[in-house]
């Protein structure tokens, strides 16, 4: 008795694949606006915080796509702390892996709360 299981894996990593999302912009997190220079003192600072978007299901999809989503997740977790400025974002650089392995991608910055 033979099984034939290339339909099954076939219809497994795509419902694996339908399970994998970039990260969306709230409503919310379309308010928060990344900065060149740091808040003046009329802006309070909230802390320090990282979004991420993960690669391994949906592939790398490109650095930009990978990055965009790392940002929304960003973006979303300043709003949630209750600002509206994000200083000095920066992401780590890829290295030799992430050439090979869909890694998660990340983006960190300073959340301000600004008038």
């Amino acid at each position: 008795m033979r099984i034939n299981l290339l339909p099954g894996l076939a219809v497994g990593v795509l419902l694996l694949a339908g399970c994998s999302s970039s990260n969306q912009l709230s409503a919310a997190g379309e308010r928060v606006t990344f900065v060149d220079q740091q808040p003046g003192s009329q802006c309070q600072l909230l802390g320090n915080v990282t979004g991420s978007q993960s690669n391994w299901l949906s592939g790398s999809g490109g650095e930009g796509s990978s990055l965009r989503g790392a940002a929304n997740d960003l973006r979303n977790r300043a709003a949630e702390m209750g600002g509206n400025v994000i200083y000095g974002a920066t992401s780590p650089t890829q290295n030799l892996l992430s050439a090979f392995a869909p890694l998660d991608s990340k983006m960190s910055g300073q959340v301000y709360k600004c008038p």
